[in-house]
């Protein structure tokens, strides 16, 4: 699975963010330190501030910066914020339902590994993307 550029964008704000959660972080600080388009980073600053992941600060000084702390934060909310989350498997060839009185030979496959795609992205928070990133 890829992500869209969105929820691409929107994981290298978080993770910025998230190396100095009390910094405040400027539009045009992170639109030039991730080469993000100014309009779209606008508007992913907005989404990401309305579905309350980030806050933003108003005046001379102001800024954006983490809601809550990057351990509270899962994987799933990011792409859910900025492009909806399928909670459910989907059918393998793209029908919005699959027959399950007759479903095709990818049927169980897809489903089960799509499970583990999904649970692993509610399981995993943005301070783990920081930590590993830390790491390497």
């Amino acid at each position: 699975m890829t992500f869209s550029k969105t929820t691409e964008y929107a994981l290298r704000v978080l993770a910025l963010m998230a190396g100095d959660e009390r910094k405040l972080h400027s539009s045009l600080e992170l639109h030039k330190e991730l080469k993000i388009p100014k309009k779209y980073l606008q508007r992913l600053l907005t989404d990401l501030s309305k579905s309350g992941l980030i806050r933003s600060i108003q005046g001379r000084s102001g800024g954006f910066l983490l809601a809550r702390k990057a351990d509270k934060i899962r994987i799933s909310e990011i792409i859910d914020a900025v492009e909806g989350f399928r909670k459910e498997p989907g059918c393998f060839f793209g029908f919005d339902t699959c027959a399950l009185d007759n479903p095709c030979s990818m049927h169980d496959i897809w489903t089960r590994s799509q499970k583990d795609f999904i649970n692993m992205l509610n399981k995993t928070r943005l301070s783990d993307l920081i930590n590993k990133s830390k790491a390497n």
